[in-house]
């Protein structure tokens, strides 16, 4: 089993290996459907992979767009750049794009991305007999429907599936709203989620006459689906044979990825060891923003998938501090939100310490000296503690309500 984090930027890369991630996906400053995303450059590109490598684990590149004719120049240059830096695979949707892959850089491994909407087990064949690798399959399936496709697969041919995270109103990701409203082609990687704003509608007949849409005060977000959620699940995947859990966020924080990635890692190795109570894992993912969750398509009595509360709550906790090292009985960290003397924060960590709770009795700043404010953005902090953590975990702090 493969659990494969997204990374918008080299810190969240970091930060979802550091979690547990065996494998990330990324985005190149072009042909990704995340073009807001941070993503990477060609240089960025070949650290990250020798990175991902040096630590044992896989590097994959989104290259998901809907490509126009005069794309193909650059692709072709593209995949050959990709297969030169041994990137572990590419992720495609479009059937030139997929053959021009294999034509000029046969040895890079494809993987076809969930865009390519792959609902049944004939397509799944078709990509599989062009050499695809790896299907990553439609959100719209059920855990049946994934079941008959692997069955009437190749062996070695691998199933991926999202188990976390955002879901698009329109089928499979293919979407024209965003073109329309603001005239961002989200099918180019510019989409700016205009499913999540606040609409009103007019009579025909009554111009200007608007009436909005509203299941309470703040409005109703008609189009706006749950986070997809399936940490409780995971064994019913893994029964239908998906190989490759896949969350969803390359846009998200860092904060987001650490708290989600350990979740399922942790989770993953529970049902490994025959653990199956994983409530508190659970919990976990209410501590980082979401716009509550459901289980998608997979149940064929699935719960509702539109959220009508909010168009994301902010989640429990607060990213306090990343740790970057630990001596002298001293935690050295770098401020990402205010903290004060006397304040607990809590331990995300992929360690013994996770959930752990620190209270800031001494902290001094790089100068050493004592100081009972924490309120410089991204200031060295040095917290007197005998709980030595790992250079990467992070300290949150549950919000006041």
């Amino acid at each position: 089993m493969e659990l494969l984090a997204p990374a918008g930027n080299r810190e969240k890369l970091e930060t979802a290996y550091h979690f547990g991630a065996d494998a990330c996906y990324v985005g190149g400053k072009a042909f990704s459907l995340r073009a807001f995303a941070g993503n990477f450059d060609a240089d960025q590109l070949k650290s990250a992979c020798e990175y991902a490598h040096s630590l044992g684990k896989k590097l994959y590149v989104a290259v998901n767009i809907f490509p126009y004719d005069s794309d193909f120049d650059a692709l072709e240059n593209y995949f050959k750049f990709l297969e030169s830096i041994k990137v572990d695979a590419a992720i495609i949707t479009d059937p030139g794009a997929i053959a021009l892959c294999r034509s000029v850089a046969p040895s890079l491994p494809v993987h076809i991305s969930t865009q390519a909407n792959v609902l049944n087990s004939r397509t799944a064949e078709f990509w599989a007999n062009l050499g695809a690798e790896r299907i990553i399959l439609a959100r719209e399936l059920s855990l049946d429907q994934i079941k008959n496709i692997r069955d009437r697969l190749p062996a070695q041919v691998q199933l991926e599936c999202f188990v976390h995270g955002a879901m698009c109103i329109s089928y499979s990701g293919r979407c024209l709203l965003s073109s329309y409203l603001s005239n961002r082609n989200s099918n180019k990687g510019e989409c700016v989620q205009s499913c999540r704003w606040n609409y009103e509608i007019r009579e025909v007949s009554r111009e200007g006459d608007y009436y909005p849409i509203q299941e309470d005060e703040r409005g109703s977000y008609i189009l706006n689906s749950k986070d997809l959620n399936m940490l409780v699940h995971l064994q019913d995947l893994i029964d239908a044979g998906v190989y490759s859990f896949k969350i969803e966020g390359r846009m998200k924080t860092p904060y987001y990825v650490a708290t989600v990635t350990n979740a399922y890692r942790r989770a993953l190795d529970s049902l490994k060891r025959g653990e199956k109570d994983l409530s508190i894992l659970q919990a976990e993912l209410t501590k980082c923003k979401g716009r509550g969750f459901t289980t998608g398509f997979f149940y064929p009595d699935h719960d509702a998938e539109v959220t009508y509360d909010n168009s994301q709550s902010d989640g429990e906790y607060d990213f306090i501090a990343k740790v970057v090292g630990y001596k002298d009985g001293f935690l050295e960290v770098e401020q990402r939100n205010r903290f004060f003397k006397g304040d607990f924060l809590e331990v995300l960590s992929n360690g013994p310490h996770f959930n752990y709770n620190i209270k800031v009795e001494f902290m001094t700043d790089e100068s050493g000296v004592e100081i009972d404010d924490a309120k410089l953005v991204q200031q060295r902090v040095f917290i007197k503690t005998p709980i030595q953590l790992g250079v990467g975990d992070i300290l949150r702090r549950k919000r006041c309500k």
